[in-house]
């Protein structure tokens, strides 16, 4: 039985100390990132050697929305467009959404092909004017409806091609003034408001196997601890909006979140975070990570399970390449 936690690694192979470490500590999953990754080969050995260590077909995953958050890319893979180049297309929204889903389909089978289980995407946050740009383009509109709506179709198109979508940042990362990845934000907005706005997108997704967390603090919610670690928020999350899956935490190393990594990873489990996510490699930290992990079980166990299987609705087949040439122009148009 694994123990709740993914780990990154530093290089393109893995050294002789990562793999002693994960054949002690057996994480859920490992996440892979650019610093990782140089040809298709090279990529395939990588997780095919994590895999043997856990001795097990584990979760791989990757940080693969497009635009500027991308892993992989030319010469070996397509550039995948942000998710406001879609939304911004003057089309009516159902077509949009077909564009959405084709396109992560196409992205989707591109991480299959890898060995790839795993996509941390959509971004289903709302920007706000006067907000920081760490959101920015990756998200979808600053309009709620279509930012749900878009987002679903993304996570769907990932499913299709048997990926597993992880939608973020949960409850709503776009109102957030500063960088989480270097300080921690806080949001001042009434409830109300982001019931409307922010949080709008997650519960109408709700359905959605996996969701991240977000580090902020929503002081409507909780005025002194950020998501990732407030038991308050969490509880929100599972209750007000309805989540019931499989709930990934934000990379516990972002400056946001104080502490050692023990005590943000203690944090984030007695908050009610199901699986923690560590990502710079850093093998004394994930080492700390490790020991506060619990085994994966209970009913953790049970959502990831869940999740593992989850499949949208049926969708007609399509050519590929007529597929991504169509994105192609229709993009050029709206450029």
């Amino acid at each position: 039985m694994s123990r709740a936690f993914i780990c990154g690694c530093q290089g393109t192979e893995l050294t002789q100390e990562e793999r002693d470490f994960l054949r002690a500590s057996d994480p859920f999953g490992l996440i892979l990132f650019k610093r990782n990754v140089e040809t298709p080969a090279q990529v395939r050995a990588l997780i095919a050697d994590f895999r043997a260590c856990v001795g097990r077909d584990a979760a791989v995953l990757v940080d693969q929305e497009g635009g500027r958050v991308q892993r992989l890319g030319p010469p070996h893979w397509r550039a995948y467009p942000a998710a406001a180049r879609f939304g911004a297309l003057d089309l009516p929204l159902p077509e949009r959404e077909a564009l959405v889903r084709r396109a992560a389909t196409l992205l989707g089978q591109d991480l299959r092909a890898l060995g790839f289980t795993v996509d941390c995407a959509p971004v289903l946050d709302v920007p706000v004017r006067g907000a920081h740009d760490v959101i920015g383009d990756r998200a979808y509109s600053r309009d709620p409806e279509s930012v749900a709506r878009l987002g679903r179709a993304a996570a769907l198109g990932l499913a299709d091609a048997g990926i597993l979508p992880i939608m973020k940042h949960i409850p709503g990362h776009g109102r957030a003034g500063v960088d989480s990845h270097l300080q921690l934000p806080g949001v001042d907005a009434p409830l109300d408001l982001l019931r409307e706005t922010d949080f709008y997108p997650f519960k109408a997704n709700a359905d959605l196997p996996a969701a991240m967390s977000a580090h902020v603090v929503y002081r409507a919610l909780d005025p002194e601890r950020p998501g990732t670690l407030s038991p308050v928020v969490i509880r929100y999350i599972r209750e007000d909006i309805g989540f019931r899956g499989l709930l990934f935490s934000d990379d516990l190393s972002m400056q946001a979140l104080s502490g050692t990594l023990r005590e943000r990873a203690d944090a984030a489990f007695a908050a009610g975070i199901d699986l923690a996510l560590h990502c710079n490699g850093n093998l004394a930290e994930a080492e700390a990570v490790a020991e506060a992990a619990p085994l994966l079980e209970g009913d953790a166990l049970t959502r990831a399970a869940r999740a593992a299987s989850w499949r949208g609705e049926p969708v007609a087949p399509f050519d590929p390449v007529e597929a991504w040439a169509e994105i192609e122009a229709l993009l050029a148009i709206g450029a």
